[in-house]
């Protein structure tokens, strides 16, 4: 697993929410956002600078325009010049604000973007922030498999030729849906929520060892893939070992660690003759009842708690 500090271009940025170039660098292929929090630079065109963060895309908006409009053209060109002396990554003028004369000609000087958008500030800033943070997110590559099952995204663990794949495949023929093989992409996008998805040079394919390489999208329909989501369980395959003490009740929570986040897991043992996409299918449909608030082991011992029907009764838990 690997960690990488990640960057989009500002060409990128400006294609997906159709923003207007009102100045554009010649080296603007060259421009990258590093950040995914945003700014609007009311102190700063007041003249305070302490912390000041020009790796920001700056946000002009109705307030930021009032302001700049009640000065001089002299003081007005001062204000903007401080701003842009600070080489921001870019600055985006919303709700189709006409663009002050000084900051086209301010922006030619210091080699900065300035862009339009037709959105409102408010509106602009949580989508624009929203896939800041998805595409900037920390990540890792891991081996194994993501599905969603019953609206769950499963990620499965486990050692090469194990099965991972196989039951990715009998759980997309029972109607779930298939993210990744192989390679998982995970995304920490916020202190609580992780993506996973595929690499783009093997997203929707499959490997089936004695066939080859499976197009999931183009066998099973669209609706059987799935590009991205959310990490809600980790399934983790093992050779079934003998005498081993495997988990009978389910009173016991295991969690995988990935980029700081605690993840609900559970291990499943595998040997012949284990239906494993149906026992995903009930692992999936259990984590969803415990989000919920209905935790079926803890029900079953408080039931067995209330019948206290003597020693009898205990061997309940020998079954099998």
């Amino acid at each position: 697993m690997k960690s990488l500090n990640y960057k989009v271009r500002l060409t990128a940025v400006a294609e997906k929410f159709s923003l207007e170039f009102l100045y554009k660098p010649q080296n603007i292929n060259e421009i990258y956002v590093s950040r995914a929090d945003l700014s609007r630079p009311g102190l700063p065109l007041a003249g305070f600078f302490k912390h000041f963060e020009n790796e920001r895309i700056q946000l002009i908006g109705n307030m930021e325009t009032g302001y700049l409009e009640g000065l001089t053209p002299d003081e007005r060109y001062s204000a903007i010049e401080k701003l842009l002396q600070h080489h921001i990554v870019a600055l985006v003028v919303t709700t189709n604000l006409p663009a002050f004369p000084e900051l086209i000609e301010l922006a030619k000087t210091y080699n900065t973007p300035v862009l339009r958008t037709a959105e409102t500030t408010s509106a602009f800033t949580a989508a624009l922030s929203s896939y800041l943070n998805v595409e900037l997110a920390e990540r890792i590559t891991t081996h194994g498999v993501m599905v969603e099952v019953y609206g769950e995204g499963i990620l499965i663990l486990g050692d090469s030729g194990i099965g991972k794949s196989e039951t990715a495949i009998e759980l997309v023929k029972r109607g779930h849906r298939f993210i990744a093989d192989d390679a998982v992409v995970i995304k920490k996008v916020s202190a609580i929520t992780l993506l996973g998805s595929a690499p783009e040079s093997i997203k929707h394919y499959i490997e089936l060892r004695g066939i080859g390489i499976v197009d999931v999208k183009r066998i099973f329909g669209v609706g059987a893939v799935k590009d991205t989501e959310k990490i809600d369980l980790v399934i983790k395959f093992e050779n079934w070992v003998p005498g081993k003490d495997y988990e009978r009740i389910g009173l016991n929570t295991e969690s995988e660690d990935i980029l700081g986040i605690a993840v609900p897991a559970i291990t499943i043992p595998v040997k012949p003759g284990r239906n494993l996409a149906v026992i995903i299918e009930i692992a999936a449909m259990n984590h969803r009842q415990k989000k919920m608030g209905y935790d079926t082991a803890m029900e079953f011992m408080k039931r067995l708690e209330e019948l206290d029907t003597g020693e009898e009764d205990t061997n309940v838990l020998s079954w099998h």
